[in-house]
């Protein structure tokens, strides 16, 4: 027979978790099924989440699955491959759930510039954000390698944490910088690099110059650089959930709850959007749980009452 529980959580990094942790002490019967594929697991630590600064993400999510085994939430290491109508779930492994309520924290996946040494070194001295990571490599040489001409905002963020930036423009076109670009670079001290970049140059296992196409070589410590986020919505687009284009990539249209538009389905974390970062995502799944236990609780009472 098909198991059935109360709400399933898909994903187990800080929204699943959270969210698990809130209904599992509601004593809601519940089920993670976690792919094992956390965004943040090249980073040695997490950054900027109160009592927990520093962290490695694999310590704060054995910490976090420990947690929700106390109140009898089920873990699977798993991965849904579709939802039928009426929330009937089915793995990988081939067990087939069913749910009353639905949280999609699938999160997203960053899909990195194709310069030789960017992935390798990814999490290490290439980065993407300041805030994550700025503290630890302030005051060193970085570089930002362009993806867009949005990464002018990120050099300018950057230059926060360091006084010696170099934006390395790579196959953004120098025209594509506004005045008002030129003017904020200007004053940031930030210089421009036009030019593709055709390799960062590793040396003793540690990041020490980007080097161009035609050559030339500068020397660097870090290097900034924005993947383009894929989010992990298949399952929302499966389940009908209005989506809406950002510049980051199509998240799903939620109330200040996460609840989609689809009834009875919520989204935490990266799978509502690109900027949750862990404190947020955290945030986002407690926030999901509680009001999905309120619900649960009011639909049953209004059952029994015949309403």
């Amino acid at each position: 027979m098909t198991e059935t529980y109360e709400v399933i959580v898909v994903g187990g990094g800080a929204a699943g978790l959270s969210a698990a942790l809130v209904l599992g002490r509601a004593r809601r019967h519940t089920l993670v099924v976690d792919a094992g594929e956390p965004r943040n697991a090249p980073a040695a630590h997490m950054q900027g989440f109160l009592t927990r600064d520093g962290m490695s993400p694999a310590e704060f999510l054995a910490i976090g699955r420990e947690e929700i085994k106390a109140y009898g939430v089920e873990l699977v290491r798993d991965r849904v491959v579709e939802v039928a109508p009426g929330f009937a779930v089915t793995l990988a492994s081939g067990r087939v759930v069913r749910a009353r309520r639905l949280v999609v924290a699938t999160g997203l996946r960053d899909e990195l510039p194709d310069v030789p040494g960017v992935a390798e070194r990814f999490g290490k001295d290439v980065l993407h954000c300041p805030y994550c990571h700025g503290w630890e490599v302030r005051d060193r040489a970085f570089g930002v390698l362009a993806t867009s001409p949005l990464s002018v905002h990120q050099a300018l963020m950057v230059s926060q944490w360091s006084k010696d930036v170099t934006l390395f423009l790579h196959r953004v076109a120098e025209s594509g910088l506004s005045d008002d670009d030129l003017r904020r670079l200007a004053a940031a001290g930030v210089q421009v690099v036009p030019g593709e970049v055709a390799e960062l140059v590793v040396t003793d296992d540690r990041l020490t110059a980007v080097r161009l196409e035609d050559g030339t070589t500068h020397a660097r410590d870090v290097v900034f650089t924005a993947p383009r986020a894929v989010p992990r919505n298949g399952l929302l687009e499966q389940l009908g959930a209005e989506l809406t284009e950002t510049p980051f990539g199509s998240y799903p249209v939620v109330d200040a709850t996460g609840l989609t538009t689809v009834p009875g389905v919520w989204a935490a974390g990266n799978a509502m959007g690109f900027g949750e970062q862990v404190i947020n995502a955290a945030a986002g799944g407690y926030r999901a749980g509680a009001t999905i236990n309120g619900e649960l609780l009011m639909a049953d009472l209004d059952a029994a009452a015949g309403v």
